[in-house]
Order: C-alpha cells, then sequence, then structure tokens
C-alpha cells in the first residue's frame, strides 16, 4: 500500500497518488495547485480520496450550487471504498454534504486520535470550527496532534492563526515564527502574524513584515492572495496612505476571481472600511455590484450573506431586499446547530446593516448593538468582525450619538495610537462635542503620522 507525502497509508498508486499529493501540500499551502484535484478525479473515478477531495473542494465554493457540484464525486468516493482512514475522510465529507456538522466533527475527533498526520482533515476541520466560531476547538485539535507534526510547517501555522483567535498572541507569534523557520513560503503563518501584529498596534512593523514576505506570494489560490494583501492594505490605511490602499485594492484585493465568496467579502469590507476613513472610492462600488447581486439568496454562511448584503445595500440595489429577507427566512429555518447564529446574530445584524444604508441610524445602532456581542458566533476573525463594529460606529458619528462615539474611538486608540482614520474621526468627534483642545491634539496626531510616511 502506498502512503502519501506525510505519511498517511492511501490506496491509489502510481499518478493518483501523485495528485494526492499534490492536493494535499497545495491545500495546506493555498495554492492554485489544489484545484487540479478536479481533473484528477474525473482520470481516476476509482480513487476514493480524490474523490472525497474533489467533493470537497466543491463544497467549499460556498455557493448554493456546490452540493449540487460535490455530489458525483462524492458517490464515485464512496463507491471506491478504501482503507479505513479513507472511510472516514469520505464519512466526513458525507457528513459535510449533509450539513451534520455533529457527525462531521465525530468523524473527525476520530481521525485525529488514528490518524494525526492527516492533517489534509485537521484543515478542514478548522474550516468548520472557524466557521462557527469555535476558536478554541480549533487550538485543542491542533495541539492533539502538534507531537505527530512537529517537522511540519503547516501544523504550526495552524496552531498560530487557533491560539491568535483565542487572544494567546505570545504562544501564536511562536508558533507563526517556527512555522516560517521551516517553510518560509508558509502564507497561513504569514497571515496570523499580521494577525498578532494588527491587534498589537504595532502598525509599521506588520507593514514592513508583510512586504517582505510577499516575494512568496506566488502560486496562491485567490482567496490566500487577496487577503494577505487585504491586510497590508489594513496596516497601510492606519499609517494614511490612501492613495496607496487604493492602489491594493485595484492591483490585489479585487478582480482575481470576482465570482468567488471570498473575494468579494474581503472587497466589500475593504472598500467599506476606505469610505469610513475619508477616501473617495470612485466608481469601485458600480464595479463589485453586480457580482453581488447574483448573491441576492444566498444564506450559504452567515457571515458572508451579511457582507453581501453590505454591499447591495450600500449600492441601492433592489437584491438587498431579497437577501434580507432571506436571511430573516433562514433564521427560522436553519438546522439545530446553526439555528442561533442565524436567528440572534445574522438576523439582528442584517437589520442593522439595511437600516445603516437607510440612514436610520437609530435603527442601526439599537439593531447591531444587540447582534455585535455575539457575533463571534457566525465565524470570520476578529479583524473581518470588526467591520461590524465599523458600521455601528460610522451609524453613532452620524446619528450624533457622539459620547459613545468617543468612547469608542478612544478604546480603539488605545489598541493603534496613531491610527489616522481614527484620530481623524476623533478630531470631528471633539469638535462637535466642544473640546477644541482635544480636537487639535487628535488633528495633529494625524499630521504627525502622515508627515512619517
Amino acid at each position: 500500500m502506498s502512503t502519501d507525502y506525510l505519511g498517511n497509508a492511501i490506496s491509489d498508486d502510481g499518478a493518483a497518488r501523485v495528485a494526492v499529493d499534490s492536493f494535499v501540500a497545495g491545500f495546506l499551502g493555498y495554492e492554485n495547485r489544489s484545484a487540479e484535484v478536479l481533473a484528477a478525479a474525473e482520470l481516476h473515478p476509482g480513487s476514493p480520496l480524490l474523490n472525497a477531495y474533489a467533493a470537497a473542494i466543491w463544497l467549499l465554493l460556498e455557493a448554493p450550487e456546490a452540493r449540487e457540484r460535490a455530489s458525483p464525486f462524492l458517490m464515485r468516493a464512496e463507491a471506491a471504498g478504501g482503507n479505513d482512514r479513507e472511510l472516514l475522510n469520505i464519512g466526513f465529507v458525507r457528513a459535510w454534504f449533509d450539513d451534520d456538522l455533529p457527525r462531521a466533527f465525530a468523524i473527525a475527533d476520530e481521525i485525529h486520535a488514528r490518524f494525526p498526520r492527516d492533517l489534509l482533515l485537521l484543515k478542514l476541520r478548522h474550516y468548520h470550527e472557524f466557521n462557527r466560531g469555535d476558536f478554541p476547538a480549533m487550538l485543542r485539535t491542533a495541539l492533539a496532534v502538534r507531537d505527530a507534526n512537529k517537522d511540519v510547517a503547516y501544523l504550526h501555522g495552524m496552531l498560530a492563526f487557533a491560539y491568535e483567535q483565542c487572544h494567546l498572541l505570545k504562544e501564536a507569534e511562536a508558533s507563526a515564527m517556527l512555522a516560517l523557520r521551516l517553510r518560509e513560503k508558509e502564507p497561513w503563518a504569514q497571515h496570523a502574524l499580521a494577525h498578532i501584529m494588527l491587534t498589537q498596534g504595532r502598525i509599521d512593523e506588520g507593514a514592513g513584515f508583510l512586504e517582505a514576505v510577499r516575494s512568496t506570494w506566488v502560486g496562491l489560490n485567490s482567496f490566500m492572495s487577496t487577503h494577505l494583501w487585504w491586510h497590508l492594505a489594513l496596516f497601510r490605511l492606519s499609517q494614511g496612505r490612501g492613495q496607496e490602499v487604493l492602489d491594493i485594492y485595484d492591483s490585489g484585493v479585487w478582480g482575481v476571481a470576482r465570482d468567488y465568496s471570498q473575494d468579494q467579502i474581503g472587497a466589500v469590507s475593504l472598500l467599506a472600511r476606505m469610505e469610513f476613513s475619508g477616501l473617495d472610492v470612485g466608481s469601485r462600488w458600480d464595479d463589485l455590484a453586480p457580482w453581488l447581486a447574483a448573491r441576492e439568496n444566498d444564506v450559504e454562511q452567515p457571515f458572508l450573506s451579511l457582507q453581501y448584503l453590505y454591499g447591495l445595500a450600500r449600492t441601492g440595489q433592489p437584491q438587498a431586499q431579497h437577501l434580507f429577507r432571506a436571511i430573516q427566512r433562514k433564521a427560522e429555518t436553519a438546522p439545530e446547530h446553526a439555528l442561533e447564529a442565524w436567528r440572534d446574530v445574522a438576523a439582528p445584524a442584517a437589520l442593522g446593516i439595511t437600516a445603516h444604508a437607510a440612514g436610520d441610524h437609530d435603527t442601526a445602532i439599537r439593531a447591531l448593538r444587540e447582534a455585535l456581542p455575539r457575533l463571534g458566533e457566525i465565524g470570520g476573525s476578529h479583524a473581518q468582525r470588526d467591520f461590524f463594529e465599523l458600521i455601528l460606529l460610522d451609524a453613532l458619528i452620524k446619528g450624533e450619538r457622539l459620547v459613545d462615539a468617543q468612547q469608542d474611538l478612544e478604546v480603539r486608540r488605545g489598541f493603534d495610537p496613531n491610527a489616522v482614520p481614527v484620530n481623524r474621526a476623533l478630531a470631528e468627534v471633539y469638535e462637535r462635542l466642544g473640546l477644541p483642545e482635544q480636537a487639535k491634539q487628535a488633528a495633529d496626531r494625524v499630521r504627525r503620522r502622515a508627515a512619517a510616511h
């Protein structure tokens, strides 16, 4: 019996085994070559793993048609049989296909215990735990297989991000640095370091780090490539380098895979952040809007749907109301494991987003304040979820809730003292609150930061 490059037993041999290795390494490294598994599965219809992996790739499309496209591959995988690990992997994909995540996690637990070098399955497990906001589960499952994978950079990258999402920043940085010592091109570890530095207000250091490693961003899939550029844009936005942020949006964030969910939400949140920071984004919303219009009934994941909704509402598309109603329906019909996330988080957040777009600041504030304390339940990283906090902050300022806005802004300044968008907003808020000395201090911080860059 053959093994994959991590030492896991597989039924395939020859060209099929080579294709399995290419997919596993490509998937763990966020490389474009992972998509080649679709063609490989067609060439090897009797391969249990290639067909299970092809089904998983389609499910990762994060779109309503994903299951229809995954189904033929999953059926072939189930017909192919395989060894114990392969059968468990197929069972995991079947449970995912059936939207039975409790069963998927139970299967994953068995795989982690019996086959700790199956890092592909761990990565898929992390995808689902991340989407439901169970960050301790990400950490627990990575730690469970750490001793068996001390030599694998990708495992340490997964650990780094799990630590970071659990607010264990010292451990996160140590894991990320270890991953990068093992493999310079480990984009998930690079990404984890960007999160750490953003959280700690190490803005110049974070920008410099990403600039230093961006030469390794070759052959990456659209999500990883655009997301790393998105993180660099956040650092540049804090520095007040507005034109660079616009250039990064145009060349790195939007336009790689315009029909893909993650590319779309990255574009939505960065455009909104630029506008909240006072930048003129020109006609960029008009270019994005038609791609979002196709999402009018897309309620695959609440975290994604809310960002589609913001983009549609911001551009005044009629599809915004269709998606709003679809979210409300989903809040009543979601499976039990996802019901609270849709009902108690996504539904009020959707109301807040649409009210914000309509200029109804009171409703926006009330609804967003209901949703935000539990926002982690719909997934997304700290940095990504901050987008919704920024919508609330914008509503507070525009709705003349200046006391609340001042409090929020000063808390933000505590994490990033020289951030240009924060201090620019503070200058305005303090002026309107009748505190000219504080307004001048904030404006001076903006000028000093701009002069430094």
